[in-house]
């Protein structure tokens, strides 16, 4: 099948790459309204794909199946659109738009028409991610009770069109959303501070589901750099720690509750469980090459991504949500 990536800035050269390593895509062009972008993308790929300046010229080509978007927010819901009103297949960066109305017309527009969303929340594709995810669903770790996530760094930048949280506790919803199989957000509750640019530099996100909570951590200006992620379960616990050599742990370690009638502490005492922990052998992967191979395969077999529209919107309710809880809390000279 045949793809053009719009955007060759910040993430668009990665999508570039996996699309040409991947067995599932041919890359037929790259467009982007920077000459000065596409001169650099000649250098790697030179006359084996094309480049354009406007995308408009593509959209009614028989021979293109899909376009990949990276581009900021404020200009790719417009391109979403005219892409899915072509009948042609959306890959799409997250996240899917800027707000659920948003996201929720470009849903209707690709059931309208007829094709696919994929939104590339990569973490969803991460070998380890996989892998918890077999865990869970084993039963193993028991009933989650909760995940608590840091991911934070200084910089590299410190973006002007959306504020941490949408840049990195993104990822971490998407986990969090795969892993519960969609559960729905009860209450949310978050607190930012800017300092340094027009949106928050760092936030902390409290969400509470059904059946457990998530506390999320996410910061521009950290003097360490953070990728982890704890998840605890009735059974058992888990680490992910993208920056360790073990990535991934599981550890035997809870809590027990015992019924004892008459004892000084009163009916309900607990015990403190401490076994032992292994770190399971995984592969390494691409995580986009994944994403885009699943875009492919569901584009195939007419079935819907693990990342598509819902999950995108579902995710989107809980940042909206976030961010009115931060401006009712922002001080008035803000």
């Amino acid at each position: 099948m045949n793809i053009i990536l719009i955007g060759y800035g910040y993430w668009g050269p990665n999508i570039a790459k996996n699309a040409m390593a991947s067995s599932e895509w041919n890359l037929k062009g790259i467009c982007d309204i920077s000459r000065e972008r596409l001169e650099k993308a000649k250098i790697l790929y030179g006359s084996s794909i094309e480049y354009y300046t406007d995308y408009v010229e593509l959209l009614n080509k028989d021979d293109i199946d899909a376009f990949a978007l990276a581009v900021k927010n404020d200009v790719g819901q417009k391109i979403a659109e005219d892409v899915l009103k072509a009948g042609k297949h959306l890959f799409m960066e997250k996240p899917l738009a800027k707000s659920v109305r948003d996201a929720e017309l470009l849903k209707e527009l690709a059931n309208d028409n007829d094709v696919i969303i994929h939104v590339d929340h990569i973490m969803v594709f991460h070998p380890v991610i996989r892998k918890i995810k077999e865990i869970l669903d084993s039963g193993e770790l028991g009933e989650l009770i909760y995940f608590d996530s840091s991911r934070v760094n200084l910089g590299p930048t410190i973006k002007e069109d959306v504020n941490a949280m949408w840049d990195l506790a993104v990822h971490d919803l998407a986990i969090i959303d795969h892993l519960s199989n969609g559960e729905n957000a009860e209450h949310v509750n978050a607190v930012g501070l800017k300092g340094y640019a027009a949106r928050e530099a760092l936030t902390y996100l409290t969400i509470q589901y059904p059946n457990f909570i998530a506390m999320l951590k996410s910061s521009w200006i950290s003097p360490l750099k953070e990728r982890q992620m704890i998840i605890g379960g009735t059974k058992k616990m888990i680490v992910f720690d993208e920056l360790k050599m073990d990535r991934l742990m599981v550890y035997d370690k809870g809590v027990n509750v015992i019924n004892r009638k008459n004892n000084e502490y009163g009916k309900y005492e607990v015990e403190i469980r401490a076994g032992d922990m292994y770190s399971p052998n995984i592969s390494m992967e691409d995580s986009l090459l994944n994403s885009l191979n699943h875009f492919a395969n569901c584009i195939k077999s007419k079935e819907q991504p693990i990342t598509g529209a819902d999950q995108a919107i579902r995710i989107l309710k809980v940042l909206e949500e976030a961010d009115k809880d931060i401006s009712r809390k922002r001080k008035p000279n803000e």
